[in-house]
């Protein structure tokens, strides 16, 4: 019998919080699907998801981030057109000058107002349930239809 199970990823939206209004890290990627991206990954087998998201953090931007809390979990079979993943994504915060490393071709600082248009995978979704929740206090919701 052959399993399929989808594979498990972190994304980490972090916060520079030794700038105003404390604008968010998107990393430009290097390989497809292409577009801007929250830093992330895919796990390493016996890697637990926090250290995972330390790591991307470290490998894409060059930044050493704190992690804060959980924002929710993105399962959509679709979020990703290679295959089916899961996310467990991550509030973070850093202080310093990002810098693209691992797999991304150009790192960028944004404010909430100026995120670029192609994003990849369901990231515009992840970024919407952010600024809510950063901007309103409103927690994402769990949904059962996504």
């Amino acid at each position: 019998m052959t399993y399929r199970n989808p594979a498990p990823t972190v994304d980490i939206i972090i916060e520079l919080i030794d700038r105003p209004h404390r604008p968010i890290v998107l990393i430009e990627r290097h390989n497809e699907p292409l577009g801007w991206a929250l830093p992330g990954g895919f796990l390493d087998y016996g890697e637990a998801v926090e250290v995972a998201a330390r790591r991307e953090a470290q490998e894409e931007t060059g930044l050493e981030v704190e992690l804060v809390e959980q924002l929710l979990v993105y399962s959509d079979p679709s979020r990703d057109p290679r295959q089916h993943t899961i996310s467990i994504v991550f509030l973070a915060t850093a202080t310093g000058e990002p810098k693209a490393g691992d797999d991304a071709k150009g790192v960028g600082v944004f404010e909430s107002w100026v995120v670029p248009n192609n994003l990849c995978f369901d990231h515009d979704r992840i970024l919407r349930d952010y600024w809510r929740y950063r901007h309103y206090g409103i927690r994402p919701r769990l949904s059962s239809t996504v």
